[in-house]
């Protein structure tokens, strides 16, 4: 019997973010996640108030191919923690008309899916949480060193103390030449005009600043968009 999965949503929509942004994308949405971010806008991915549906690899394939959207991201929660997770990364894999994304919290190494597959359709949007997340404790710092040209580093950043710390790392492990940086705001807590002005006074070349864009265009709770 194959591994079943609960998804607490997936739905087709723009992508809102990250190197697909403003084209169509196929989310699926892992209920769980191991960190609790201060800023978490997507806390009913683990608080118990969104009945999950059971979904296994080929059911996700299928829901996928029948969108007819050719990115696909898998999302959570944190979809890294899933048991089993690996089988549906290979099935959405096994398609070349497809291009797979894994957004991740930056918590859990690696190396072993970017071994497993590097040579292939999937990238990782990977997060570091800062300081204002009360979560950079958990953070994974090999993953600095795993990425690739193919994957995204995301810093969400809700303070200056935020930014500075963003700024510090990227330039520690000098990201820009090793994968896509994207500094996002949460936009109650930082004016991105703002991160702007540090970018441009540090000569932050390669540094993209990201906003949302599904927020703008919908109610920044909305779901299913």
């Amino acid at each position: 019997m194959m591994q079943k999965f609960k998804i607490i949503e997936k739905f087709t929509s723009i992508d809102g973010e990250g190197p697909s942004a403003g084209e169509l994308a196929t989310f699926i949405r892992f209920i769980g996640c191991n960190l609790r971010c201060s800023w978490c806008d997507t806390k009913y991915s683990w608080d118990g108030t969104v009945e999950p549906e059971s979904m296994n690899a080929d059911d996700i394939y299928e829901y996928v191919k029948a969108a007819g959207a050719t990115n696909v991201t898998l999302t959570g929660g944190e979809p890294l923690i899933q048991k089993g997770i690996e089988d549906v990364i290979a099935k959405l894999a096994s398609d070349d008309s497809l291009t797979i994304r894994v957004e991740t919290h930056g918590g859990v190494c690696l190396a072993s899916f970017k071994e497993r597959f590097r040579k292939s359709n999937v990238q990782f949007i990977v997060d570091f949480k800062l300081p204002s997340s009360e979560m950079m404790s958990q953070m994974c710092h090999s993953n600095f060193e795993t990425v690739d040209h193919h994957d995204t580093y995301k810093f969400v950043i809700a303070s200056e103390e935020d930014l500075t710390k963003a700024i510090e790392l990227a330039q520690y492990h000098d990201l820009q030449k090793k994968c896509l940086v994207y500094f996002s705001p949460v936009v109650d807590c930082i004016e991105p005009k703002v991160i702007v002005e540090r970018m441009v006074a540090g000569r932050l070349n390669g540094v993209r600043l990201q906003l949302q864009l599904h927020k703008y265009i919908w109610p920044k709770d909305m779901r299913g968009v």
